[in-house]
């Protein structure tokens, strides 16, 4: 048998490597197993890119509904016409979108004449293949601003100046807030978009001479710095008051004070019961309580405000009626003619606005420290015309004409002369002297001259005319005269009553918020019947304010904050 020795096994060794090396060689040069390769991590690379598009499109999708949401909410939310809570407007769309869980943060910044909403949103997505690439969250995020602002701001202060405003310094803590309030206010506005008016009232609204010249009046009893009117039970029913309509102007009489019910003699010069005292009038004559036209000059405003005075009782309807007539579009036209006229600054015109002019907002800042006084005025018959009443020209007595129902002992003398009654019992013959007579008391030669009802409330208070007049005249008795007087003064006047005048108050607020415009109401110290009246009357309880002492001030500066941000735009 053959055996390989060392010799021959070595040759056999080496051809065995040399075969693995040209093996190695061969599947290094091979191309065949390049498309396998090549295939394969373009099938990963596939993958990985539809795999993103899928991710993306998922959070395109959750990030459009997630933005249009917001968006919508945000428009809602700001509208200065929505009366619902903003942030609630917010929520309340994310909830009925199913989206409620993604909601991050709403803020609401608002003015008295904007509103901005700011809302965020973020929605995790959780992507499917992202992760591949080391991305673990893909998270949309939403962000939305909505706001609306007005630029034209006008605001009528209808402020109280009756006689208690001059107690426990109200009169003095009001003119400090009012006149900050235009500081704050005016002091953002470098476009000449705010107007700020001022009407103060007590018992009356005192136009002014300019103004009630714009009206068509009636019954002018010629008394300088008199310029109120009776307005109408009618103009509460309407928001419009055109300076067309026929006003007959307040007489100038006492209606309201007592007279000295003697049954002698009070001379028709005395200050205390005869003659009309102006501090007790429902129109006190004056050039400083009257209206002012809107105006931007601070200098002017505040001097107005520092000069008010506390007098007479108080009409919180006809100051609120008189700040509504001045913002009602109605007045335009009279606004044109007073620039005419040079009477009102040329930067107002086109002024009162719309009331649906989106540009546009009104305010009225109401306040009282009072609730209503019955309201008392002249009636028809005894306002214009020749009165039965004759005056001495000499010594300034009067004498009454009564053509009928004369007592019978007067005869048939036909006027009785007040001052020469000085008895309890004044008839004709009595021991004091001839108190009726046939012709009328002349001061001997003096002429005796009749007087107009004009004449006779510029100088003589209705209830010492119902008294000394008729009353003593006509009453035989204590039961007599006391009948007799009520007679003649329900003849000569007519009272509003109190409820009468809230439910007018009510309405006329009621007409200017449905016409959007803004009444924020202060009651300063005011009893329960002048709280719950501008209650009622502010836009909200919101609007609201019970303030006492330095209160005020900060309801004003409260009313003011809001204005106070203004940032006009066009």
């Amino acid at each position: 048998m053959y055996r390989m020795n060392s010799r021959t096994a070595w040759p056999r060794r080496a051809l065995g490597r040399g075969w693995k090396a040209l093996a190695l060689r061969r599947f290094r040069d091979a191309e065949d197993g390049n498309l396998i390769v090549f295939a394969f991590c373009l099938f990963v690379a596939m993958v990985m890119i539809g795999g993103l598009a899928v991710d993306v499109m998922r959070y395109e999708s959750v990030r459009t509904n997630l933005q249009n949401t917001l968006d919508r909410s945000t428009l809602a939310a700001a509208s200065l016409t929505q009366d619902l809570d903003a942030e609630d407007v917010v929520y309340d769309y994310f909830e009925k979108a199913g989206l409620l869980d993604y909601l991050t943060g709403v803020e609401v910044d608002e003015g008295i004449n904007y509103r901005e909403v700011t809302a965020d949103a973020t929605a995790a997505t959780k992507p499917f293949f992202l992760h591949l690439l080391g991305i673990d969250s893909f998270d949309a995020i939403g962000h939305s601003v909505a706001e609306q602002r007005i630029t034209n701001v006008e605001i009528m202060l209808v402020l109280d100046v009756s006689g208690s405003m001059g107690s426990n310094n109200r009169l003095t803590n009001l003119k400090s807030a009012a006149v900050e309030f235009v500081d704050t206010v005016l002091a953002s506005d470098g476009e000449d978009r705010i107007s700020i008016g001022l009407v103060p009232f007590n018992g009356q609204v005192n136009l002014g001479s300019t103004l009630r010249a714009r009206y068509s009046t009636t019954d002018n009893h010629g008394v300088a710095n008199v310029n109120c009117v009776d307005l109408p039970a009618s103009v509460y029913n309407s928001i419009a008051m055109p300076p067309s309509t026929s006003l007959p102007m307040t007489p100038y009489a006492d209606t309201y004070s007592s007279t000295n019910q003697s049954t002698t003699h009070t001379s028709p010069t005395s200050t205390d019961y005869a003659t009309v005292n102006s501090a007790n009038v429902w129109c006190p004559p004056s050039t400083v309580n009257i209206v002012r036209l809107p105006s931007n000059n601070m200098a002017t405003l505040k001097s107005q405000i520092n000069n008010l005075t506390a007098i007479g009782a108080t009409s919180i309807n006809a100051g609120m009626r008189w700040g509504t007539a001045l913002m009602d579009p109605g007045s335009r036209s009279m606004f044109t003619a007073l620039i005419g006229a040079n009477q009102m600054e040329s930067t107002w015109a086109g002024r009162p606005y719309d009331y649906t002019d989106d540009e546009s907002m009104k305010v009225i800042v109401l306040m009282t420290d009072g609730e209503h006084f019955k309201e008392e005025r002249v009636n028809a018959g005894y306002r214009t015309g020749l009165s039965p009443i004759y005056r001495s020209s000499g010594d300034g007595n009067y004498s009454v004409r009564f053509t009928s129902g004369r007592p019978t002992a007067a005869g048939t003398k036909e006027y009785w002369v007040p001052h020469l009654c000085t008895s309890t019992n004044c008839k004709n013959g009595s021991n004091t002297g001839e108190a009726w007579r046939a012709t009328a008391w002349t001061n001997n030669s003096t002429a005796a001259v009749q007087q107009t009802w004009v004449q006779v409330w510029n100088n003589l208070r209705a209830s010492y005319v119902a008294w000394n007049f008729y009353a003593r005249a006509l009453g035989s008795s204590s039961t007599t005269r006391t009948n007799t007087y009520n007679t003649w003064i329900a003849n000569f006047r007519t009272q509003t009553d109190t409820d009468d005048m809230d439910d007018q108050l009510e309405a006329i607020c009621d007409l200017a918020k449905a016409n959007s415009v803004t009444v924020y109401g202060i009651a300063f110290e005011a009893p329960s019947g002048g709280q719950a009246a501008i209650s009622n009357c502010a836009s909200s309880s919101a609007h609201y304010y019970n303030a006492t002492g330095l209160q005020i001030k900060s309801a004003f500066r409260s009313i003011a904050s809001n204005i106070s941000q203004l940032r006009l735009t066009q």
